[in-house]
């Protein structure tokens, strides 16, 4: 769980959320989810590796598609939900509280190009 920590969110549909000063979880919106149907695999970063803004980290399967995660921030992967290994379905239970992997930020400015939660929801589809 993350806590009532602010979320900022992308465009590719990741949200992310400060955890302590220099690291972020990162998981995916609820809109990605009702999207990719029933979860049944999760393909989170190694533990290590290191992402820029906007790169491919990461894959999510559900019984309907597959769908790249992208890093909404630039950093370095110190951690991974090993939950989501045996129990994927975590991802559409609580898809805003269960965070797939950590980062060690590595530049605190594309915190702030995150949009906020009101102004992902506006770039959503309607209907």
């Amino acid at each position: 769980m993350v806590g009532n920590n602010e979320k900022r969110f992308s465009g590719t549909h990741q949200w992310a959320c400060m955890d302590g000063s220099a690291h972020v979880l990162v998981g995916i919106s609820d809109f990605a989810q009702e999207s990719l149907g029933d979860v049944v695999y999760v393909e989170a970063p190694a533990l290590g590796a290191s992402f820029k803004i906007g790169e491919r980290c990461g894959t999510i399967e559900s019984v309907k598609t597959a769908s790249d995660i992208f890093s909404p921030v630039s950093g370095e992967v110190v951690a991974v939900n090993e939950l989501l290994g045996e129990q994927p379905e975590l991802i559409n239970e609580s898809p805003q509280e269960t965070w797939i992997f950590k980062v060690k930020i590595t530049n605190p400015q594309e915190w702030d190009e995150l949009m906020s939660e009101t102004q992902y929801i506006d770039t959503l589809p309607t209907g």
